[in-house]
């Protein structure tokens, strides 16, 4: 490929020795077809450039990148699934592909899911659906879109494959996703380590994560606050953002606290404490409104993996960051989300999210047509119904967040964007009846719209 001056290999996670992951490779697709590849986010890795097969060469058939890692590796790791610790997990149908530096300087993984299978298997065929690959493109694209920090979903190629599911009508086409991530350390990788009472691999990768993403974290203590601290931010943005991850298992999480992994999700129709998206989540042990204290859980099986290099007082201290954190970030993401600027009394702001949250499950009001209605506060001069008057004085308190984003476009549209369910099944039932990938595209194209919109000067 020509190496444009903005692509930045830079091969970190292999230093840290054979202790950590195994080389793999990718399965031979009977065919590989670009269905989507996200040209903003390749810009930022100094992929854009590739031609549409060059693409696939290097995400289809897995064909190493310049300077890069000469076979994928299948990362070890693993983790609380439901709060019963399975340790037969890592990369079942996944592994790292690269490794590159975004314009920020930032590392990023270059990450597969459904590439084929690898040591960590176990009775499961390493593949995608294809229709898992769509929902999680549209899912990373919505919540980019919402604010939350996420995983881009770089490159979406089917394989030609007629695959067996017992959850959903098979055969079922099949797919292997490539994403972008800052970072796939996740805490079930420290948790692996702890298993095998492995003191200096867990040195070993403290060191790493201190060198190559949280810098300032001095210790494993450290690490665990701000990973603590992250982690509850982007749990906050989940919860303004109206979303439900579905499997909030401790593999499911990064030290960098950005989400990934969009298996079962849904967004919210309207505020539902109750509200899950795993049919499996019998007991909604990860139902919207438990995130937070699901979160924080996975927090602190983190800092029990890391009892044996650290104190325990230190960890505990840690363990304390995440509500402050959590609260903090609440107020932020819910403020971003209505478009207003935050006053320098935190417990008034948070009095006024508490009393949002009120207004949404009292009235039953659809989720993101209010956001839509009352972004901008009193730039919008939206009209009050008689239950939400009292709120709607408490917002005009605030002054408005850039209100020239209220201007054209998105909010002159007169409906919101959202993604629930329905959306999402009708979207996959155009591509598997008719192979029409047009309410696909057309429903990405409106996402983008709205993400520049609500970014815009910002």
């Amino acid at each position: 490929m020509p190496v444009s001056p903005d692509y930045r290999p830079d091969v970190q996670f292999q230093r840290l020795g054979d202790a950590f992951s195994d080389p793999v490779d990718a399965a031979d697709f009977p065919a590989v077809l670009l269905r989507y590849r996200n040209d903003r986010a390749a810009g930022m890795v100094g992929l854009a450039g590739l031609t549409d097969d060059a693409w696939v060469g290097h995400f289809g058939r897995f064909h190493s990148l310049p300077d890069n890692m000469e076979r994928p590796r299948a990362m070890r790791y693993h983790g609380h699934q439901f709060r019963s610790y399975n340790p037969d997990l890592g990369d079942g149908r996944g592994f790292l592909f690269a490794q590159l530096r975004d314009n920020d300087g930032r590392l990023l993984d270059l990450g597969t899911k459904g590439s084929g299978q690898t040591p960590y298997s176990r009775a499961g065929d390493g593949r995608l659906t294809l229709k898992g690959g769509v929902r999680e493109v549209l899912a990373a694209a919505m919540l980019e879109a919402r604010g939350v920090n996420t995983s881009k979903a770089f490159s979406l190629i089917e394989t030609g494959e007629a695959l067996q599911r017992h959850d959903e009508p098979s055969p079922t086409r099949s797919a292997v996703l490539v994403r972008l991530n800052h970072s796939h350390i996740r805490f079930g990788t420290f948790q692996r380590h702890a298993f095998h009472k492995d003191a200096d691999a867990l040195s070993a990768l403290v060191t790493h994560v201190r060198e190559n993403y949280l810098p300032e974290a001095e210790s494993a203590a450290d690490l665990v606050r701000i990973a603590c601290e992250n982690s509850a931010r982007l749990c906050a943005q989940w919860m303004a953002a109206g979303f439900v991850h579905g499997v909030l298992n401790t593999d499911n999480m990064t030290v960098t606290g950005e989400s990934f992994d969009y298996g079962p999700f849904r967004f919210a129709p309207k505020f539902d404490p109750d509200f899950t998206a795993a049919y499996f989540d019998h007991s909604g042990l990860y139902a919207f409104a438990r995130q937070p204290e699901a979160v924080f859980w996975n927090c602190r099986a983190l800092a029990s993996a890391l009892v044996l290099i650290s104190d325990e007082a230190g960890l505990i201290s840690a363990l304390e960051s995440f509500e402050p954190a959590y609260r903090l970030g609440l107020r932020d993401a819910m403020f971003a989300r209505l478009g207003i600027t935050a006053s320098d009394d935190l417990d008034s702001d948070m009095d006024f999210v508490r009393q949002t949250f009120s207004l949404l499950e009292t009235t039953e009001t659809a989720w993101e047509p209010f956001f839509f209605k009352w972004f901008g506060g009193k730039a919008r001069e939206s009209a009050a119904s008689e239950d939400e008057s009292k709120w709607a004085e408490m917002l005009r308190q605030y002054d408005p967040d850039r209100p020239e984003r209220i201007k054209g476009g998105y909010f002159e549209s007169g409906a919101a964007c959202d993604l629930l369910y329905d959306e999402i099944e009708s979207i996959w039932d155009a591509i598997d009846r008719n192979d029409d990938w047009d309410p696909f595209e057309q429903k990405l194209a409106e996402i983008e719209r709205v993400r520049v919109q609500l970014a815009l000067s910002g």
